[in-house]
């Protein structure tokens, strides 16, 4: 079963979640209930289910993002035989592949010592193995800019450090974009998500990588509950314009 929870910010939607949840969870111990979330809420769920819990414990309720997600699945199934890059480890890989790179940089190479631009550069990775742009697709990318002067060269400059961090890493490190990627491959050998609740909070939206995890994780679990930040009144299957207040809401 999939239902949607539709609310404006600070409208009660994951307080509704979490006691419905909490209800549940007590009805039938023997089933799990998992809370998916950003990384920058899960402390703040936990918590909030904790108080809210006539227990205080929150026993067959698992709080997770993406990634910790991953990592449980990967205990469960036998773990990955890389180790998982966070993002401090990305900045310092891409420091050193920077380094020596340097001189095929013509537009980034002299802000690489500039504080915070090597963090940049990581998130610009990042969003590109969120989206599956890989290195053909920006390619295109730098081909449709050409005429578009120092963004073509910043772009050009980009993809000679996407690739040179893509060398480094190989068959050395997995980066938590392509752990997902793999997570989706161990979902069927997981007993995680089978006949678990899910309730997905605080999303916008999902990346093309979430979104392929998602299709092969919905027939394993029982029921899903996804909260969204959107106009409870409004037409929420009507086509929204890109300047409307909740379309990214509405485009999920």
């Amino acid at each position: 079963m999939l239902s949607f929870v539709f609310g404006g910010s600070g409208s009660g939607k994951s307080s509704i979640l979490q006691q419905r949840m909490i209800r549940e969870s007590m009805e039938h111990p023997e089933k799990r209930y998992l809370f998916l979330v950003p990384d920058q809420f899960t402390m703040e769920t936990q918590r909030s289910l904790v108080e809210k819990h006539p227990w205080h414990g929150i026993m067959n309720i698992d709080v997770l993002s993406f990634g910790r997600l991953s990592y449980r699945v990967f205990e469960e199934t036998g773990g990955v035989s890389q180790p998982v890059l966070d993002d401090t480890g990305k900045n310092l890989i891409l420091r050193i592949v920077a380094d020596r790179l340097k001189p095929e940089l013509n537009v980034l190479g002299g802000y690489l010592k500039k504080q915070g631009y090597i963090h940049e550069i990581k998130s610009a990775i990042s969003e590109f193995m969120q989206y599956g742009i890989g290195l053909a697709e920006l390619d295109k990318i730098i081909e449709f800019s050409k005429k578009r002067g120092a963004l073509c060269g910043k772009l050009k400059d980009l993809a000679v450090l996407y690739q040179g961090f893509e060398d480094y890493i190989r068959d050395h490190y997995l980066t938590k974009e392509e752990s997902l990627q793999v997570l989706s491959v161990r979902i069927k050998d997981s007993s995680l998500l089978r006949g678990s609740t899910v309730v997905f909070d605080g999303f916008t939206g999902f990346t093309p990588v979430q979104q392929t995890f998602l299709e092969e994780a919905f027939p394993a679990v029982r029921d899903v509950y996804v909260a969204l930040t959107i106009d409870a009144e409004g037409d929420f299957y009507g086509k929204a314009d890109v300047e409307q207040l909740f379309f990214l809401p509405k485009k999920f």
